[in-house]
């Protein structure tokens, strides 16, 4: 089965996840023209659907956002855009003075199995910290509380409660027909 994604970070990640369901992942390392949309399924469903002729066998791509619910969700399923141009201090800025700190990441993959397209989704929620703490993650990880540390103080911990293991574990229970329970180490 082939990620796709430009992303080591995510592609480390899954990977390590993968191998709890005795399934072997494939890196294509692949920039694509990632279309807009008010949400992440129909992203995920749009990228998925501009792959299919290009990448031979099942593949997976997966997109996700930080949803600030005092922002009214922003930035949401614009986090890629908003963190290469205001990044975690542009965040942190527009969180001024702000009080609800609470926010969710969502991760929405987009699985071709050769024939259609199936999504899969994993929520982790959190609060939105006063200062970037960390330096283990990646994008708004050092920003997202998950407890007491942000995601990037975790480091490879995050990998067991991160939003993007839920929704992995759950494609990788599909396509493995194993119980998630079964399949990973929480």
């Amino acid at each position: 089965m082939k990620f796709v994604t430009s992303n080591e970070g995510k592609f480390r990640e899954a990977k390590a996840i993968a191998e709890n369901f005795s399934i072997q992942i494939e890196w294509i390392k692949m920039e694509y023209e990632e279309p807009q949309g008010f949400n992440l399924e129909e992203i995920a469903t749009k990228s998925a659907e501009k792959l299919v002729d290009k990448i031979k066998g099942p593949f997976f791509i997966e997109d996700s956002g930080l949803f600030i619910e005092s922002l009214n969700g922003f930035p949401g399923p614009y986090s890629s855009y908003v963190f290469k141009t205001i990044g975690n201090r542009g965040i942190l800025k527009l969180m001024e003075g702000i009080s609800n700190r609470r926010a969710y990441f969502k991760s929405v993959i987009a699985y071709f199995d050769g024939s259609r397209i199936t999504l899969f989704d994993g929520v982790v929620e959190g609060r939105i910290s006063y200062e970037i703490r960390g330096n283990k993650g990646f994008g708004f990880d050092p920003i997202f509380l998950y407890g007491d540390r942000t995601f990037a103080e975790m480091g490879e911990e995050k990998n067991n409660v991160s939003h993007r293991r839920r929704a992995l574990e759950k494609l990788f229970s599909s396509v493995a027909n194993v119980p998630i329970s079964k399949g990973c180490d929480v």
